[in-house]
């Protein structure tokens, strides 16, 4: 069997939910579009319902007689909310009302649970690019729930990186590519990155429509440029991957896999890959 006859899409994919799971799925249907099957790439979600980043916003803490923010208890008194009446405005309202970017980021930290899942959830409602690293270390929680929610919220945080325009755009992009029209994305995806040659998403999603074509060197390319502008880009290690075990590049694919497993080193797939490789080596 060739590397190439093994490869299959690794990534994110949709799991039957536990109970407590529940409040993500209702997260993703109501604060997404229909997802978008990536083939060989990692599943990429459509932005989060749009929202300024808070760093446009004031700094805001607490009132009187409230619990602080830095506490996280009104936080998860939201989250909770949220879970029970399942209305994701309100909890983005109330959140980005009294809490700031660098007191979510903080709570990602917190031992509570609730916390962090609160955290990463209104972080990917409407978090600036500037917490891309604080949700990406989130894909090593211990709690598989927090690691989904950052998941998303990563997507959602990578398709808002750049202007108003240049994300408009770049959502031509992406829905010429849930079309098939693949070369009509490759031309707006290369006149978006004339305009804003640091967008990785854009590179991203070029790659994205070049694998379809099969045109893996220039897709593998594109991967490492995303990779360049943002190490933390689970979907283009996972797309690099891909493109290098098409190429029958198996050293190379097994670096990018070990990669992307520090990122997320709870990745089942990631590893299953790892393991057919080495033993396609023996």
């Amino acid at each position: 069997m060739t590397l190439a006859s093994a490869a299959r899409p690794i990534g994110w994919n949709a799991v039957s939910m536990k109970s407590d799971e529940r409040p993500l799925m209702a997260f993703r249907r109501k604060c997404l579009p229909p997802l978008i099957l990536l083939s060989a790439f990692a599943i990429a979600f459509t932005p989060l319902a749009r929202a300024r980043p808070a760093l446009d916003s004031p700094r805001r803490f607490g009132v009187t007689g409230m619990p602080e923010p830095h506490s996280g208890s009104l936080l998860v008194d939201y989250y909770e909310s949220y879970l029970k009446d399942q209305d994701i405005e309100v909890f983005r309202r109330n959140v980005s009302a009294r809490y700031n970017e660098g007191t979510l980021a903080r709570l990602v930290d917190s031992p509570d649970v609730q916390a962090r899942r609160a955290a990463l959830l209104a972080l990917g409602l409407f978090g600036s690019y500037s917490m891309n690293s604080t949700v990406a270390k989130a894909l090593r929680d211990p709690d598989p729930t927090a690691r989904r929610i950052a998941d998303l919220a990563l997507w959602s945080i990578w398709f808002r990186a750049d202007s108003a325009e240049n994300n408009a755009m770049l959502e031509q992009v992406r829905d010429c590519i849930g079309r098939k029209r693949l070369n009509e994305a490759i031309t707006l995806a290369t006149r978006l990155i004339e305009r804003s040659p640091q967008f990785a998403e854009a590179y991203n999603q070029r790659a994205i429509a070049e694998f379809y074509l099969g045109r893996f060197k220039e897709s593998a390319e594109d991967c490492e440029k995303v990779v360049e502008r943002n190490p933390f880009h689970i979907g283009a290690l996972s797309g690099l991957a891909n493109c290098q075990i098409q190429l029958e590049k198996r050293e190379s694919a097994l670096e990018t896999l070990r990669r992307a497993a520090k990122l997320q080193p709870y990745n089942v797939d990631i590893r299953k890959w790892i393991v057919t490789i080495e033993a396609n080596d023996r």
